[in-house]
């Protein structure tokens, strides 16, 4: 169950972020409440991942890197923002490193 909070908080994470982007910087209003709410419901989410029992570490390191490597590529398509392949590299990095901390965890 840690798992689905997890990936519930990095979707709702990802989600803010993005709002947070389509709202201009709040000039458009209309998306301050799904920024807020968003927001909220990724930090539930997180606190209740953390407290079924997953350590902090392998959970933020998981939710941090997989939340940067689904808002660039989500911000690509969905705002035209570059994604070069340095960027591409910089994901296939993130992706590596995520399966490092997950294999080392005991």
């Amino acid at each position: 169950m840690v798992w689905v909070f997890l990936a519930g908080a990095i979707v709702f994470e990802v989600t803010g972020t993005l709002s947070l982007r389509a709202s201009e910087g709040f000039r458009k209003r209309v998306w301050i409440a799904p920024v807020a709410v968003s927001y909220v419901v990724a930090f539930v989410m997180l606190f209740q991942c953390l407290n079924g029992g997953m350590p902090v570490g392998i959970a933020y390191g998981i939710w941090a890197a997989c939340g940067v490597a689904l808002t660039a590529v989500l911000a690509h398509l969905l705002f035209k923002e570059p994604l070069t392949w340095v960027m591409g590299l910089g994901i296939v990095a993130i992706v590596g490193g995520v399966l490092l901390i997950e294999l080392g965890a005991p």
